[in-house]
This record gives C-alpha cells, sequence and structure tokens, in this order.
C-alpha cells in the first residue's frame, strides 16, 4: 500500500483548494480514489476496512475496496492492480471476507473459492476451491467454510450442506462435516461451532435449523429448530445467540403458511450445557451487527403480495432484549437510501456504516453514521457492496 499512499499524498496538494468548498457529505473522485472528511485518531489501533462488493451473478465483478483511515482516502477495486496477472479477478459473487491473522480471506459463492490474501498488501497466496462457498469463521488454527455444496439452482431435492475445515498454515482443505440444507452464517462459541441452515434451495420447503458441530470430532451433535429460512447468526458478549429467519417472504401458497422474517435468541437451558430458543423478538431482519449492549440491525422485508419491501433501522438491547430504537439514522437521509445491503460498527468509534446495492446492477454507495446517527461522509463503491471487514495496525 505505500506505492498508493505516496501518489494519494501528491494529488492532495492538487486538490486541497476544492476540498475546502465541499460540504460534510461529498467526496471527490479521483480516478478511484475518493476522498472522505473524517476525523483519524493517531491512537486507533485500526488501519483500515475492506470493503467486498459482490457484483450481479453470473458478471464476474466482485471486486475489493479499502478504506484507509490513516489517508483518509477510499480506494475502489484495488485487487487488479496488485494482482495484474490473475485471470478474471477475484470472480463471480464475494459473499464475505474476514481477517485472520495476517491473511485476508474472501469468499465467492460462485466461482467456488475462496481468494487467500496478504491482509497489508492485498496479494494473492493461494485460491482455495470449496464449491458453492458462503461464509467463513475461525478458530484457533482451522478456517471453517459453509457451502451449499451442490451447483446454483431451486431444486426440492437440493442436498444437504457442508462446512469445509481449513488449515490455516497449509491452507489446504483437511475435513468436512454435513450439516443441514444451504447453511449460511456460523459462530464459533465455546467448543461448538453453530450453523445457521436456510434450505434456500429447497423453496418452498426451507430448512428451520441450526447445526451444532462440536470441535473435537468434527462432527454434528444436534440440530436446534429455530425458525424457517435462517441467514445471519451472531454471539454476543454474554453468550447468547441472536439468529434471524427469512420466513418465506409472506408466501400464501406456502404449505407453511405467510412466515415473516423474524428474530431469536438461544441461550442455554437452565442446568444444562445446550442452547435452546429462550425469546422470539417479533422484529424483521435482514442483516445485524453487535456493538457493546446494542444491536444493530436492518430489514428490507418484501411482501410477496403488494412486491413491496418495507426498510426498517433498529436497536436492540441485548441485555434486555428490547427494541430501544426504531431508526438509528436520526437526520433524514435514511429516505437517501434505496437498498441496504451491509451493516457494520468500527470497534473503537461506533460509527455505523451501511451500504446500500440501489438496484444490484450500478455503482453501490457506503455511508459513515457517528454513533448519534448521522451522516459524516458517504463514497461511491462497486456494484452490490455488502460485506466488511477492519485493518488492525
Amino acid at each position: 500500500m505505500k506505492k498508493i499512499q505516496l501518489s494519494i499524498t501528491m494529488i492532495l496538494g492538487v486538490i486541497i483548494s476544492i476540498l475546502s468548498s465541499c460540504r460534510e457529505d461529498e467526496h471527490i473522485v479521483v480516478s478511484d480514489v475518493q476522498i472522505i472528511r473524517d476525523k483519524i485518531d493517531p491512537n486507533s489501533k485500526i488501519a483500515g476496512m475492506y470493503l467486498v462488493n459482490e457484483g450481479n451473478m453470473g458478471s464476474n465483478k466482485c471486486t475489493l475496496d479499502f478504506l484507509d483511515y490513516t489517508e483518509g482516502i477510499y480506494m475502489r477495486n484495488i485487487y487488479p492492480e496488485r494482482n495484474p496477472t490473475v485471470v478474471k479477478e477475484l470472480g463471480d459473487v464475494g459473499n464475505d471476507v474476514q481477517i485472520y491473522g495476517n491473511k485476508l480471506y474472501i469468499i465467492v459463492n460462485c466461482s467456488n473459492k475462496v481468494e487467500v490474501l496478504d491482509a497489508r498488501t492485498g496479494v494473492r497466496i493461494k485460491q482455495i476451491e470449496i464449491p458453492n462457498c458462503r461464509y467463513i469463521c475461525f478458530r484457533r488454527e482451522h478456517a471453517y467454510v459453509s457451502s451449499y455444496v451442490a451447483g446454483v439452482l431451486i431444486d426440492p431435492n437440493a442436498p444437504l450442506g457442508a462446512v469445509f475445515k481449513i488449515d490455516t498454515a497449509s491452507l489446504q482443505v483437511v475435513d468436512k462435516v454435513t450439516v443441514g440444507y444451504q447453511p449460511e452464517e456460523m459462530v464459533v462459541l465455546g467448543d461448538y461451532l453453530y450453523v445457521a441452515n436456510s434450505g434456500g434451495y429447497r423453496v418452498p420447503y426451507y430448512d428451520n435449523t441450526v447445526s451444532v458441530v462440536e470441535f473435537e470430532g468434527f462432527r454434528q451433535e444436534q440440530q436446534i429448530v429455530v425458525g424457517l429460512n435462517l441467514h445471519r447468526i451472531k454471539a454476543d458478549k454474554y453468550g447468547k445467540l441472536w439468529v434471524s429467519s427469512r420466513g418465506n417472504y409472506n408466501d400464501i401458497y406456502s404449505p407453511y403458511g405467510s412466515v415473516p422474517s423474524n428474530l431469536f435468541v438461544l441461550d442455554k437451558r437452565v442446568g444444562y450445557n445446550e442452547m435452546i430458543v429462550t425469546d422470539t423478538i417479533n422484529v424483521p431482519c435482514s442483516n445485524m451487527a453487535i456493538h457493546g449492549d446494542s444491536l444493530y440491525l436492518y430489514s428490507h422485508d418484501y411482501d410477496n403480495i403488494t412486491q413491496q419491501s418495507t426498510l426498517t433501522y433498529g436497536i436492540i438491547n441485548i441485555k434486555t432484549k428490547k427494541v430501544v430504537s426504531k431508526n438509528f439514522i436520526t437526520d433524514g437521509t435514511e429516505k437517501e437510501i434505496k437498498m441496504p445491503y451491509g451493516i457494520s460498527i468500527h470497534p473503537e468509534t461506533g460509527d455505523i456504516y451501511v451500504t446500500d446495492a440501489k438496484n444490484y446492477v450500478s455503482t453501490g454507495t457506503l455511508s459513515c453514521y457517528n454513533k448519534e446517527g448521522k451522516r459524516k461522509w458517504r463514497v461511491s463503491t462497486g456494484d452490490i457492496p455488502a460485506h466488511m471487514v477492519y485493518l488492525k495496525k
């Protein structure tokens, strides 16, 4: 990144007078570099944030952006420059991004691979082939990747999914465990891996379980019935799990009837070492992020009858399990977001990042809000901006 930072320093000198006349929420585009207005804390332990743009399925337009907190710049599509000899670049549909140790892992769903990069330079280290991979998490010296296993196809007979185990030193697949149908997000809690199963390819016969995989023997120990068409799963600092279901989009022709999106809480049964559903929050949830005692969520709840989406932004207190805000954006700029598609909270400042996929086929945006919900700045991204991870210094 040193090479880019040097060129940006020169650019800054040329356009500094222009910046002084800009409104706070405006940005200037210089090629694929955008200048942001933000106060940089020299004592921060966070160097930057990577953002993966999914790209529309079949378009081979997954791209990687980087927000450099030190320079105050946002760089779009950095992967081709760092890896000029890689054919087809990142590939088709980026579905997750995480950092573990000194490596950056990008899940490229329809290209059936995990791209492993050097977290500081963005240079490719290796490509790991995993069919229809979805999300990634880590424990000790291993990475775990959820997989639909089969190709991209709606099929009531779609097979069970799996979680692949990868050695983070050799970057080789060393094991695999069968879980529920079309597994999505996963979370590590203690000696177990919890996997949210969607059954999304088996519409209208969705899955409704969380698979519990024990690490010692790497086998599925049980399945917890939670809700229809599960997607997100997060662990809070109190040892509870928060699991979202997409329902069936109010499909009245479904054998289950009309089932809306919902949010569930799993906690240990009193006197036992097993998780059960303890609470149903009764709020729709498309995506969520936990910071402190607050769970931030947004939802675009689709009604199959009206063919309309209702957009909501809320905060839930994870201790009381109560909704404390029905809109964490307080300055009215949520009206400018057409399709929220990603959310992340800066671990130090509490700043809220929300991406907008717009119409799914054109340039999206990333908006930064302070913890009071007022927008600080906004930049242009690639197509369908979705997944974010922070790089430490």
